[in-house]
């Protein structure tokens, strides 16, 4: 098999044998049957590999999330029903009640509040950092009880690029896994396990789905980190499961440990599986995924360009425009390109950006972001509205940002839309 991302996104997860369908099969079963007891029994035992219930494993969800592990370089995988569910299961797959995590401040609102606030609930504490402080800042906030450092490659909404080897010399250094969400990037740009993440999730609501028609995460585990080697700090995966038969993860599953004990303990509590349908919808859209994203990003860079020099913008953050302050982070980690979305600000505040949105004629005022047709936001209204001024400042969020995800549309008529709703 070919090594090239394209080919591996069209033929990898799904490979037919003799007379099976070329295309991935939708098994679309809560259950699969077996003859004899004991073979079931082996399967619930963890001593076999095979399915049973779906909301374990399915061969359809397992097909695609073994695309997208390929598809990252990693070890093992797993989806999820969305996107928060993978970042949540990521977390807390090595953390319990007295647990810290450190998190770039500059993230997706909703995760923010999932750790912030939920979390937090739990027993389970978050210390948000800018994500721009030179390491040794990073180091200070390192606490004994920390299990794990978290960012975003390409930060939602503000669009900054994370340091990834920073982050990674970061949490090694203190004996924890660097989990990295991947969304804006996807691993057409940015392969993060390249770069020293240990863990990188993904909502696959976006570019991977690409068509806004089905939600999903996934989970994908390097096998790099070695928890054995931090025993003490990882107890959930470095001695016995009383809840499944004693079983040690480390010892019986090796690099496969983390995913393992993913899916026979959270995804068995929480059940936030993602549906047979929903992955043969995401695999749709992972066929085409470096297609798409070639022209996300063209279309994006000429936008910022001219957003850039209207009179009109205040300001344009985009890393692929020259004079960005992440432009050069963005050649070393996504030399082919970023993602297509970008956020700008308009003359005048709040109230100008919201004037302007609502005389765009196609590119649509949604919640979502990063599919196939432009649309637009303002977060401070919209996705980060639970935030306050004072913490959306924190995470690096203007009042007056618009983020901007840019289709793939033909590009003058992107900015024709643009320019008469500036006007």
């Amino acid at each position: 098999m070919s090594s090239e991302i394209e080919t591996k996104c069209i033929h990898e997860g799904w490979k037919p044998k003799k007379g099976e369908p070329r295309q991935l099969p939708i098994y679309q079963s809560t259950t699969f049957k077996y003859d004899k007891s004991d073979e079931m029994g082996r399967l619930f035992d963890l001593e076999e590999d095979g399915y049973f219930y779906s909301r374990l494993a399915n061969p359809t969800t397992d097909a695609v999330a073994k695309k997208i592990c390929e598809l990252e370089g990693g070890y093992a995988a797993m989806l999820t029903s969305s996107g928060q569910a993978a970042n949540f299961f990521a977390v807390f797959n090595v953390c319990e009640a007295g647990d810290h995590i450190l998190s770039s401040s500059s993230i997706y609102g909703g995760t923010y509040n999932l750790f912030g606030v939920t979390m937090k609930k739990m027993g389970i504490d978050c210390t948000f950092a800018d994500p721009t402080l030179p390491e040794e800042e990073l180091a200070k906030l390192i606490k004994p009880n920390t299990k794990a450092v978290f960012g975003e490659t390409i930060t939602n909404p503000t669009v900054s690029i994370l340091d990834i080897e920073k982050f990674a010399h970061l949490a090694h250094s203190h004996g924890v896994p660097l989990i990295v969400d991947n969304t804006f990037a996807t691993p057409v740009n940015c392969r993060p396990i390249e770069w020293g993440a240990d863990i990188v999730v993904h909502s696959t609501t976006k570019y991977m789905d690409g068509h806004a028609v089905t939600l999903g995460g996934c989970i994908v585990d390097s096998g790099n980190f070695n928890w054995a080697d931090h025993a003490e700090k990882f107890p959930g995966l470095t001695t016995p499961d009383e809840s499944y038969h004693g079983i040690t993860y480390t010892e019986r599953f090796g690099k496969g440990a983390y995913i393992t004990k993913a899916t026979a303990q959270l995804m068995r509590d929480f059940g936030s599986v993602q549906t047979p349908q929903n992955a043969f919808y995401l695999n749709l859209g992972l066929e085409t995924l470096p297609l798409r994203m070639k022209k996300h990003c063209e279309n994006a860079l000429a936008v910022a360009k001219f957003l850039n020099s209207h009179e009109k913008v205040l300001w344009v953050h985009y890393a692929d425009l020259e004079g960005d302050e992440f432009h050069e982070l963005a050649k070393k980690y996504m030399p082919a390109g970023t993602c297509g979305v970008l956020s700008f600000a308009i003359k005048g505040g709040r109230q100008k950006s919201i004037d302007f949105m609502d005389k765009l004629k196609f590119v649509s005022i949604v919640t979502h972001v990063a599919d196939a047709k432009s649309c637009i936001l303002h977060p401070a209204s919209h996705t980060h509205r639970q935030m306050t001024d004072e913490q959306l400042r924190d995470a690096g969020v203007d009042p007056g940002l618009i983020r901007l995800s840019v289709g793939i549309e033909n590009t003058g008529d992107i900015i024709a839309d643009i320019a008469q709703a500036l006007e």
